[in-house]
């Protein structure tokens, strides 16, 4: 076999990308290094013993959380990057994320669908309706109603579940409160709702960068690198963070538990699935998926009239030399 054809095997195809809907949840390291030996890529830790290794699916997963600590090779990385896992760099136990690597094979017919309903003020606002339908039910979006009215009930309805969970869980006093500064202080319901929050963006935000979308572009939350991340975490939240939270009231250690549960949950929830449908049909309500065909280019030329033209071709004898002198 010939070095090119070698290459062309070895490249990364649309084929052969994992679907992220398949994949597992997400893994999280913490102070490990992350190394590719001969057999795969594995979490390292140095013992007095030696270096401890355990190996890790990275074809399996949907996303690698990095911790703090966590350091990571170049052939380690692009490893994860041919088999489609994200990794998400976050804070510690998961809490804060911020930012995320894609691989650079990914199409961009998710990405274009994105923008187009961004870029306009009407198709936004749609986009946004069907968010909080998704979130309250087909009627919580009064016709008409504007995104201030939308905002009002959404915060109607989160004081109501927080109330009633509560008097639930026997939890005499709550209020939400999220203050990275003075994190030890705070109560162990708002300590596991913050970390399972966290790691729910993480996950998000591996789903967001699989489909190929801007986890910038946000149609209910802007001004952020991760705006759009959070438009979709907020749809899970009452079903899955929250509840959760509040059934982790009495835990010793509820940022860990909150971890450990929510891992449970996706299995459970098949959540990962959810979220990839849920992005789709947000941005595509018609269900016209017009992604490219396995063995079609990733890349072409746009073209107003003409439409996708193949890339790598020298269309200058197609239309005739022209002079720029």
């Amino acid at each position: 076999m010939s070095k090119s054809a070698r290459r062309r095997l070895g490249a990364p195809t649309l084929a052969m990308l994992p679907r992220v809907a398949d994949s597992l949840s997400f893994l999280y390291a913490e102070a490990v290094k992350i190394v590719q030996d001969d057999t795969g890529v594995c979490a390292q830790v140095d013992t007095a013993r030696g270096a401890d290794r355990v190996y890790i699916p990275t074809a399996a997963l949907a996303c690698i959380l990095l911790g703090p600590g966590t350091s990571i090779t170049q052939p380690a990385m692009a490893t994860i990057a041919r088999h489609g896992t994200s990794l998400v760099c976050v804070g510690a136990g998961g809490v804060r994320s911020y930012a995320g690597i894609m691989s650079a094979s990914l199409t961009t017919s998710w990405l274009e669908k994105q923008v187009k309903a961004w870029a306009n003020d009407e198709l936004r606002l749609a986009v946004a309706v069907r968010m909080y339908e998704a979130r309250f039910g087909s009627a919580s979006a009064p016709t008409g109603a504007t995104l201030a009215q939308l905002r009002g009930l959404e915060g109607q309805r989160v004081k109501a579940l927080y109330r009633i969970l509560a008097t639930k869980y026997g939890v005499k006093r709550f209020k939400r409160n999220y203050d990275p500064d003075a994190w030890d202080d705070q109560d162990p319901v708002n300590k596991a709702l913050s970390g399972a929050n966290s790691c729910m963006y993480g996950i998000v935000h591996a789903a967001v960068l699989a489909l190929g979308c801007s986890p910038a572009l946000g149609f209910i939350h802007s001004g952020t690198q991760m705006a759009f991340v959070y438009d979709i975490a907020d749809l899970y939240k009452a079903r899955v963070t929250i509840p959760m939270a509040f059934s982790l009231h009495a835990s010793e250690d509820p940022e860990r538990d909150a971890r450990r549960r929510l891992r449970e949950d996706l299995r459970a929830y098949r959540l990962m699935p959810q979220i990839v449908a849920d992005i789709q049909a947000l941005l595509d309500p018609s269900g016209v998926q017009d992604a490219p065909e396995r063995n079609n280019d990733l890349v072409h030329l746009w073209d107003p009239q003409a439409g996708p033209l193949p890339s790598g071709m020298n269309y200058g004898f197609e239309y005739g030399e022209t002079s720029l002198e």
